[in-house]
């Protein structure tokens, strides 16, 4: 076996759990992620001379899951999925508590409209920070921002999709 082959074997082991778990937390289906995420891992493999090392690996192997992800929404538009979206502090418990966070089905097209429509950084920290789980130094680190400025894109991340899902009913 050769050594690029063994290094993205072990790129592979090291984080298929985490990618697989990302992907989950997107599209809620057990099949889809793991298709998605086989997805993921091959698009790795053929851009792997590409990634320069700049962020940690899963932060970039996220980064092509993500896309993949919207990729999948694309084709399946007129799915339904759940989406959970937290609406008070992103640091705080989650509760079942009422109006401490949304969670609904809504159509896979409402949520890529939403996505799509606002801006790239947005969509970035969003999904980075809430279905990656990354903490805000390292989704700072990605995309060249500010801890900061991570946070405050986020928190209006959040506020954007609850309004454009608020005026889609």
């Amino acid at each position: 076996m050769k050594s690029s082959e063994a290094e993205f074997e072990r790129i592979y082991r090291d984080n298929y759990r985490r990618v697989y778990s990302f992907l989950y937390k997107l599209c809620r289906s057990a099949e889809t992620a793991e298709d998605l995420t086989q997805e993921t891992f091959f698009q790795a493999y053929l851009s792997l001379s590409r990634y320069n090392g700049q962020c940690e690996m899963f932060t970039w192997l996220a980064a092509i899951a993500k896309n993949m992800f919207l990729k999948h929404l694309r084709r399946t538009k007129h799915e339904v999925m759940k989406i959970d979206l937290y609406v008070s502090d992103p640091e705080a418990p989650l509760t079942d508590e009422p109006g401490y966070r949304i969670m609904r089905e809504v159509e896979v097209a409402d949520i890529l409209s939403v996505l799509e429509s606002m801006p790239k950084k947005y969509g970035e920290v969003f999904l980075l920070r809430t279905f990656g789980e990354l903490p805000y130094a390292e989704i700072a680190r990605k995309l060249d921002i500010s801890v900061s400025s991570a946070k405050v894109i986020y928190h209006r991340a959040k506020k954007y999709i609850k309004e454009a899902l608020i005026d889609n009913e």
